[in-house]
């Protein structure tokens, strides 16, 4: 089966381990969360539980629904705490955070960057790389809670006017303030692609 037409079973949340200095940021950590499970969807991220990225775990647990998370052995017990992670249904432990990073990518359908730091910076502009040389057409979004990420899209939108984002199709990742959009934006992007003719044709149903 292609991938064009597998249903989206599982979002990837990349975000802070830190909580931020604005409480909107935890709060919509754990909005996506409850989201992502209302919508009988997987949640796959960094196995932290502190921070944002607890923030969003906990919220899925709470709704009843999966956990997938990711973490390489050094960074347990910075961004874990061991108690926490045993509430998780799946726990994958990594030796480096190149497999990480891989593994996360290949268990998820779609991917969501809530605010966070530079390893969350670091991660979804790799996706958006790989996007922009072919290796995937899963949709991207950018939760843009109270504008935290317009400095890097207008940063984007800068490269791509002096032409270095040659494949500007491929890097649209969609731009979402409101948390209770996001899944349903995901889900509605994955069912409707645009075929040769350019005409609009449903890919897959749920």
């Amino acid at each position: 089966m292609s991938e064009e037409t597998v249903p989206i079973r599982s979002i990837c949340v990349y975000c802070g381990s830190q909580p931020g200095r604005d409480p909107d940021h935890m709060a919509a950590g754990r909005e996506l969360g409850k989201s992502i499970a209302a919508h009988g969807l997987r949640l796959v991220y960094g196995g932290g539980t502190k921070g944002i990225m607890g923030a969003v775990a906990g919220g899925v647990l709470a709704a009843g629904g999966k956990v997938t998370g990711i973490i390489p052995e050094f960074l347990v017990d910075m961004e874990a705490t061991r108690h926490s992670l045993g509430q998780l249904d799946e726990l994958i432990i990594t030796p480096d955070m190149h497999q990480r990073k891989h593994r996360m990518f290949a268990r998820a359908d779609a991917f969501v960057t809530l605010p966070g730091g530079i390893g969350t910076l670091e991660e979804i502009i790799e996706i958006m790389t790989w996007a922009q040389l072919g290796q995937h057409e899963k949709p991207m979004v950018f939760a843009n809670v109270n504008g935290f990420w317009d400095p890097l899209l207008e940063l984007i939108r800068h490269m791509r006017d002096q032409g270095f984002i040659h494949t500007g199709n491929r890097v649209q990742p969609l731009v979402i303030p409101a948390i209770a959009d996001i899944v349903p934006a995901i889900l509605a992007k994955w069912q409707t692609a645009t075929d040769l003719d350019g005409e609009e044709a449903v890919i897959s149903k749920l």
